[in-house]
């Protein structure tokens, strides 16, 4: 069980990489935002590098956790993939929503073999198997080459709904995803 101050820096620095980028947050920002003592701080992790790492192993858990719940309230698994874009939708509807923190993270920790950008690309790879698992449920012929295309339909929905900060890409990547599913 994390320690009190550990939740602080996780919570802290989740809601500021988030919001403002890795990059632009030092640790002595996170420090002062969570009330956490420099000690204390290396106490529990290493180096930055290692905060960020573990900011994202917890989000890829919860992220799919909420995906998983979402989507297993429609009660048909064959209208469980189609789910997903309804529940991007509501998540892109946020007020503060700033698109995905593992593409994101991909972008600035450009790096393939950088251990923040290793755990972006296994979350992105965990969401894909979650939608063959989905599409296999659901009857879908050759669920190994849609889960792919979905997921790429899903990223690009994210970026669109940034970039016009609307969810109505979601919406759109639905009609696409429709298409590829009938």
């Amino acid at each position: 069980m994390a320690t009190q101050a550990k939740q602080r820096l996780l919570n802290t620095a989740e809601e500021l990489f988030y919001a403002e980028g890795i990059r632009a947050v030092g640790i002595d920002r996170l420090l002062q935002e969570s009330g956490v003592g420099r000690a204390s701080f290396y106490r529990h992790f290493a180096s930055k590098d290692d905060l960020v790492v573990a900011v994202l192993e917890d989000r890829d858990r919860r992220w799919l956790d909420w995906l998983r719940t979402s989507v297993e309230a429609v009660d048909d698994p064959a209208a469980r993939p189609m789910a997903v874009f309804t529940a991007l939708a509501q998540r892109f509807a946020r007020n503060d929503f700033r698109g995905c923190a593992f593409i994101n993270t991909m972008i600035e920790v450009a790096d393939p073999t950088a251990p923040a950008h290793q755990v972006a690309d296994r979350h992105k790879r965990r969401v894909i198997a979650y939608l063959t698992e989905l599409l296999t449920a659901a009857n879908q012929p050759d669920p190994d080459t849609l889960a792919p295309e979905l997921a790429l339909l899903i990223d690009g929905a994210i970026v669109t709904a940034v970039r016009e900060n609307s969810p109505a890409a979601a919406d759109r990547a639905a009609t696409i995803a429709t298409k590829l599913l009938s």
